[in-house]
């Protein structure tokens, strides 16, 4: 379960969080890190995860309250 992230973490842009998320998710396929050092970039990539899912939850409820729907009417059609 990815942590929330702090008020300082949701001030990277979302395309800096995606491009880095990127870059752990390649270290870790490549290997050849230490134990620890592969739980330093998966605790990394948690967290910026958790970041670009806020940044896209945001993306959804303005786009919602622009085409008129609230959250709440978009997250029940999705549903279904």
């Amino acid at each position: 379960m990815a942590k929330t992230p702090t008020p300082d973490e949701a001030a990277i842009p979302y395309e800096q969080a995606r491009d880095e998320l990127i870059a752990v998710v390649q270290k870790l396929e490549t290997g050849g890190t230490s134990l620890e050092e592969a739980l330093a970039l998966w605790e990394r990539g948690e967290q910026l995860a958790g970041i670009c899912q806020q940044w896209l939850d945001g993306a959804r409820e303005r786009l919602a309250k622009a085409s008129g729907q609230n959250a709440d009417q978009e997250a029940d059609s999705e549903e279904m």
